[in-house]
C-alpha cells in the first residue's frame, strides 16, 4: 500500500498514512478539523534493464569518432593504419 503525505492548511499539522489507491484522499484534519492537502513527493523510478539509456538504441555506425574532414578523403590519400602491437606474455614469477 502506498504511502501518503498531508498537511493541514489551518494548523501546518503534517502527518503521513497509508491508504489503498482505492480509498479516498482525506479532507479534515485529525489535530483541528481543518482543511488537509496532499503533498506531493518525488518518485523513486528506477529502470532496470536494456534499452532505457540513449546509447542502447543506437547501432555502432552512427556513434563513429571519425572526424568530418578524414571522411571525404579518398582512401589512397588517407594514411594506412598501423597493426596493433601483440600483447607481451606475462613474466614467470
Amino acid at each position: 500500500m502506498p504511502t501518503y503525505a498531508y498537511a493541514c492548511k489551518d494548523c501546518s499539522h503534517a502527518f503521513e498514512i497509508q491508504q489503498s489507491f482505492s480509498d479516498n484522499s482525506l479532507s479534515v484534519c485529525p489535530e483541528c478539523s481543518g482543511n488537509l492537502r496532499k503533498k506531493f513527493n518525488s518518485v523513486g523510478v528506477v529502470f532496470k534493464g536494456s534499452g532505457f539509456y540513449r546509447t542502447d538504441s543506437r547501432d555502432t555506425k552512427s556513434t563513429s569518432t571519425v572526424p568530418a574532414a578524414s571522411k571525404s578523403e579518398s582512401p589512397a590519400s588517407a594514411p594506412a593504419a598501423a597493426p596493433a602491437p601483440a600483447a607481451a606474455a606475462p613474466a614467470a614469477s
